[in-house]
């Protein structure tokens, strides 16, 4: 896929960018950048894409992306609904890689900042007790008026690389350069597809959304992707089955069909294939049932 290359400014005399957003709805655009972003979603939920990676987001989610990851957060529809009161919020970080100097980095004792901004190319979710120190830091952060901010930077990188629940999410490495041809074809097949996921997308209907010929659609989804439309499809339906699994009191029958499922039986196939779980195991440790 070929995002758009996003130009982050950090301000005169700053040699990185933080910064807290508050809107309605954020980051619905496939982008990249050569910067590393440290963000902590601090309000907001929806559909998460992190290089090949799909899956949902919620409040609290503290998350490193690498240089020229590509990524896009979708709030859920209800944030975009006239009158709704939701607002999503988050604190952003933006550092280049060599912003300490590559010297500094290969100190021994600077060993597990350098590890953890090297496995960052792939995108980095970071959970658990150990975050609730890095939220604070980047709060002070953030707030912070005189002293020295790149100490306070690196106190929060060590702070981070001290945490010991770190999922990866990618699977590919995205470091290659990109030009600015297809960032409106993606993006409107990105959209196109979370809108309407819930019903049935033929290619046909999808690769008009994307103006090219249904046979030539599969191969340039498939190429710069690396995985098909139809895998595509799926992983945005699952990822939303969790939502509801985890968040609703929903019956599973019927959170099978809200997800874009027409059979009970492949939405359990096709789940447990991508979770490692039937939907109502996933569903009972969220409402810390017994098996």
């Amino acid at each position: 896929m070929k995002p758009q290359l996003l130009r982050v400014p950090k301000g005169l005399q700053k040699s990185f960018s933080i910064r807290r957003d508050v809107a309605l709805y954020f980051y619905n655009r496939w982008h990249y950048h050569p910067e590393l972003e440290l963000i902590h979603i601090e309000q907001g939920s929806g559909t998460q894409f992190v290089g090949d990676d799909i899956r949902g987001f919620q409040s609290g989610d503290l998350l490193l992306i690498g240089p020229n990851l590509p990524h896009y957060w979708r709030c859920d529809e209800k944030y975009f609904q006239s009158g709704s009161n939701l607002y999503a919020q988050a604190t952003v970080v933006h550092f280049s890689e060599d912003i300490f100097g590559k010297t500094f980095l290969n100190l021994p004792e600077n060993k597990a900042i350098s590890d953890l901004l090297y496995k960052a190319r792939w995108g980095l979710k970071i959970a658990g007790k150990d975050t609730d120190n890095v939220k604070a830091l980047l709060q002070s952060l953030l707030d912070q008026q005189s002293g020295n901010a790149m100490i306070s930077l690196l106190t929060t990188l060590e702070a981070l690389a001290q945490c010991m629940e770190v999922q990866q999410l990618s699977n590919t490495d995205y470091q290659q350069e990109y030009d600015q041809f297809d960032t409106d074809r993606i993006n409107q097949i990105y959209q196109y597809s979370i809108h309407n996921f819930q019903k049935k997308i033929s290619i046909e209907e999808i690769s008009e959304v994307a103006n090219i010929s249904p046979h030539s659609f599969c191969r340039y989804f498939k190429s710069r992707s690396r995985k098909t439309y139809s895998q595509f499809l799926l992983e945005l339906r699952v990822g939303h089955a969790c939502r509801l699994l985890a968040e609703s009191r929903m019956p599973v029958g019927q959170i099978c069909y809200e997800s874009g499922f027409n059979n009970f039986a492949n939405f359990n196939k096709y789940f447990k294939q991508h979770t490692g779980q039937s939907p109502l195991q996933y569903q009972k440790q969220f409402r810390n049932m017994p098996l």
